[in-house]
């Protein structure tokens, strides 16, 4: 491993540990902003994390919406993993002094009955795959200082993870429209952000299949009981402690993420 992706990922260690943010890696990885040392500097800390004994439950896709990947100057998602102990139970009290800068958005998650080995995945292998859907709030979050960011950074960062909150009443894919389905994120009974299946590569099923394809390429195929994380349906809305914010999402139902007042830190 080159001494720059291990500055890197001590980095992004030090500012989980600290609480305090670190400056953006973007310009010590070498080349300047490389997108593979980046995934590297993920693979490194998520290395550690497994041999400290956190257990791997999943992925996520990130950079889903066109008008994101616009904004960082690519045109395709990018990923991260999700362990167990980044799961909150529906509705359960978070302290967001446990994360540094969260912001919330609603997604679809899937649940695998199949493993999906293949480095070419279709929409067809997803839907076999699939055992069941769930609403799911994800607290994004980032480890690099006020949100400045590339998709070197967030990639680093395996892609800004948090936190994520899973609904509780499973339904079926053929249940679901995932298309035309809308999500509405709510805090305090009023709307926040808003959006739809459509905004997410086009249907939450593209985003799963380029995830899986794109992992078994890279020797960690999804198995049966993953959980994946398909990307978001609206924009992403900054944490206030205290609030609370539910997703509604139309065929799925709805799921609670609810902060306490420790405030940021």
């Amino acid at each position: 491993m080159s001494t720059d992706i291990k500055g890197a990922a001590a980095a992004l260690r030090q500012a989980y540990a600290s609480g305090v943010a670190c400056k953006p890696l973007r310009d010590d990885l070498v080349p300047t902003g490389d997108l593979t040392a980046a995934y590297a500097v993920q693979q490194a800390q998520v290395s550690d994390w497994l041999a400290e004994g956190r257990r791997l439950v999943g992925a996520k896709v990130g950079l889903t919406s066109r008008a994101v990947q616009e904004a960082f100057g690519v045109f395709h998602p990018d990923f991260g993993v999700l362990f167990a102990d980044m799961a909150v139970p529906d509705g359960a009290e978070i302290d967001p002094r446990t994360l540094l800068q969260p912001r919330v958005e609603a997604e679809v998650a899937f649940v695998l009955g199949r493993d999906l080995p293949y480095d070419q995945v279709t929409v067809a292998d997803v839907v076999r795959a699939t055992d069941h859907l769930l609403p799911a709030i994800e607290i994004v979050d980032s480890r690099i200082a006020n949100w400045d960011i590339s998709i070197v950074d967030t990639v680093a960062d395996n892609a800004s993870s948090g936190k994520y909150v899973l609904g509780t009443s499973p339904r079926r894919l053929g249940e679901v429209d995932l298309r035309l389905c809308g999500a509405v994120l709510e805090q305090g009974g009023e709307p926040v952000s808003v959006g739809a299946g459509a905004a997410c590569l086009g249907n939450p099923l593209h985003a799963v299949a380029w995830l899986a394809g794109t992992l078994a390429a890279n020797g960690r195929p999804l198995r049966a009981g993953d959980t994946v994380l398909s990307g978001a349906l609206g924009p992403m809305v900054a944490v206030t402690p205290g609030a609370a914010y539910e997703a509604r999402i139309s065929g799925l139902g709805s799921v609670r993420a609810c902060f306490s007042k420790g405030g940021s830190s």
